[in-house]
């Protein structure tokens, strides 16, 4: 699997990195265990976790396998905090130093190890200031607890804003957003963000939520995410009619090129610039599938994908004349 270099950094991932979202819940101890060995056995590093995952399950997951015959080294690990609590199926952001703090030293425990390789901020959080979060997320280098760090789900000015705050040491290393043909929003601000200021984008849901494997074109399979009540509404927000138009369009370039969708998916996104698209696979199946993707998109293909999905632009991403 290609290794690729993150912003302007010295860390290196591969282009697929392994979400853990359903690890402990949804996915099963063996599934689990499968999955991590066939990523590591293909050449994946990245492995992408959260506190608030499976309330913690997934990085004890981790942890386990981490003590057993997955090296360490082998492993570039990325966890996630400042989601607290879910209240009414809403989430509780809370970025403050000692949340976050806390958080990494209980996530340390669950994973067995001393460091993790990026810690992010999961969400932005209006009611602590960005200098505190930024504070916190110092401290976790200086302490050695954490190599890089980042934040997820910010938008481009708030991407800056820590950049600023946070100077060249240690640095914005990381910007997690979600990306695909069906969210190209990011295309507005954070990846030229990243660009100017040098820190490298990994793209979360890069198939749409699995909307993008063309599994929900003609009704919700019973053992799919829409059909999971704990994930029912996180896939929701694709299950329109803009978003199957795109859908689509994808099913018909992946049968011209006698290929799946989501390899002519995730070869849209290769071409974009990202550092890594963080696939969520559930079951070992899925993951092998997807694995085993790696098409060259003809820029004819391309191009009409890009048309077909594009975000609405308007002032001032587009100036008036």
């Amino acid at each position: 699997m290609e290794q690729r270099v993150v912003g302007h950094t010295g860390l290196r991932v591969s282009a697929l990195g392994l979400g853990t979202m359903t690890w402990g819940r949804d996915t099963d101890p063996l599934d689990a265990a499968t999955m991590l060995t066939e990523f590591l056995d293909a050449g994946g590093t990245l492995v992408d976790t959260a506190a608030g995952y499976s309330d913690g399950a997934a990085e004890s997951l981790i942890g386990e396998f981490l003590s057993g015959t997955i090296a360490r080294s082998d492993v570039v690990l990325v966890t996630k905090a400042g989601v607290r609590t879910w209240r009414s199926e809403r989430a509780v952001v809370d970025a403050s130093r000692g949340t976050l703090l806390g958080s990494l030293d209980a996530s340390l425990r669950r994973l067995g190890t001393d460091h993790v390789d990026v810690f992010v901020v999961q969400a932005p959080d209006p009611s602590t200031p960005t200098e505190e979060t930024a504070s916190a997320l110092r401290a976790a280098v200086d302490s050695g607890r954490a190599r890089y760090v980042g934040v997820s789900n910010y938008a481009g000015w708030q991407c800056a804003r820590m950049a600023g705050l946070l100077g060249p040491d240690p640095g914005l290393a990381v910007v997690e957003a979600e990306y695909s043909l069906l969210e190209r929003g990011a295309e507005r601000e954070v990846l030229p963000a990243g660009e100017a200021l040098g820190f490298g984008v990994f793209a979360w849901s890069p198939l749409g939520r699995g909307v993008l494997t063309g599994k929900y074109r003609h009704a919700t399979p019973a053992d799919s995410r829409a059909a999971s009540p704990h994930l029912r509404t996180f896939v929701a927000p694709y299950l329109n009619d803009r978003c199957f138009g795109v859908v689509e369009s994808l099913v018909r370039a992946a049968e011209g090129l006698e290929c799946q969708p989501i390899e002519v998916a995730l070869a849209w996104l290769r071409g974009t610039g990202v550092a890594s698209a963080i696939v969520g696979a559930r079951t070992p199946g899925q993951l092998r599938s997807i694995l085993t993707s790696g098409i060259d998109l003809p820029d004819v293909i391309r191009d009409a994908l890009s048309d077909v999905s594009a975000p609405a632009l308007g002032y001032p991403e587009r100036p008036r004349s």
